[in-house]
């Protein structure tokens, strides 16, 4: 795979993004049923069985011990949980994609590990199903990697972004792509035969993506996130795009198109959280905008109402070239 451009820092792409930026309407979402506990780090809402549905991370404000619900808008504006609907104990930072005529969605699984000090592990678990009802877990990825997305892709392969980090990547999570024959090809095996996508992060930054879109037959839009730590110790995390094209493997440059700035003031988990907008999902509409929906601060639920980021994010390599 190649790239267009070297990477930029963070802030440097930040202060791009500031000389253009358009924000429609920013609003925070409303969630009943959850009363003591934060709603955060929400995936884009989706159709199913004929009702808007939408998959949270649900915790207490001073634990990380958390589970995903999906909750419902029954038109009033405000997300209740589905009582038909099994939680997912032990569950962070959902997503969902549809591979085919299913629904594919997973989280980060997280436990204590007992014989190391309850040491908390991580791996990302895969579900699908015809509906959120009948979801049956069917992979895992590798020990300790967040942030591994599907799409599914014209020819009927499957498309992955995975996350590797540690020694090897300059101890800062990257991203990789591999392209599977198919959903029954997933595992920790596979994941980590993933390339590196080239010039995505600054060293001592890092990032992930959160959502693929299938663009066109050749093209691939990503939402992810681009992070890095201040010397105060405080995290700051910015949403970002690239795309992907795969006739000529080649990766746009990452851009930012949203920060904390953007959002509605509110609540953090931590002093050292309030600068951080986890990407969740794009909803992309006819008219030319898109409503970013994001976990920011670690403590809440907003969407922002902004231009498509991938409206004109189909132009030709030459045009990229150029």
């Amino acid at each position: 795979m190649k790239s267009l451009a070297s990477a930029k820092s963070c802030e440097r792409l930040a202060l791009e993004y500031r000389h253009t930026r358009v924000i429609y309407h920013a609003e925070k979402l409303r969630f009943l049923g959850v009363e003591g506990r934060d709603v955060y780090n929400v995936a884009a809402p989706f159709a199913d069985e004929g009702r808007v549905v939408m998959a949270a991370r649900v915790e207490p404000r001073h634990s990380e011990l958390s589970e995903v619900i999906f909750f419902s808008d029954p038109g009033d504006g405000v997300w209740r949980p589905l009582e038909d609907v099994r939680t997912f104990r032990g569950l962070q930072d959902p997503f969902y994609t549809r591979i085919g005529s299913e629904l594919v969605f997973g989280g980060v699984e997280v436990w204590t590990n007992p014989f190391h000090h309850d040491a908390l592990e991580y791996r990302t678990v895969f579900y699908r199903g015809k509906h959120i009802r009948d979801l049956r877990l069917f992979a895992v990825g590798p020990q300790w990697m967040k942030d591994i997305r599907l799409v599914g892709l014209p020819d009927g392969k499957i498309g992955v972004f995975t996350r590797p980090n540690g020694k090897f990547y300059g101890g800062q999570a990257q991203i990789g792509w591999i392209v599977l024959s198919s959903l029954e090809d997933l595992s920790p095996e596979s994941i980590l035969k993933a390339e590196l996508l080239p010039d995505r992060f600054r060293p001592g930054e890092w990032g992930g993506v959160n959502e693929a879109h299938l663009l066109d037959a050749n093209t691939i839009g990503v939402v992810g996130h681009i992070a890095y730590r201040t010397a105060d110790g405080k995290l700051h995390y910015k949403s970002m795009t690239f795309t992907l094209h795969l006739k000529e493997e080649l990766v746009t440059p990452v851009r930012v198109i949203a920060e904390r700035t953007d959002f509605l003031p509110g609540d953090s988990k931590r002093p050292e959280l309030q600068d951080v907008v986890f990407s969740g999902g794009l909803v992309r509409y006819p008219d030319g905008t898109a409503h970013l929906y994001a976990g920011v601060s670690d403590a809440e639920a907003q969407r922002i109402l902004m231009p498509d980021p991938f409206a004109a994010a189909c132009p030709t390599v030459e045009e990229l070239k150029a």
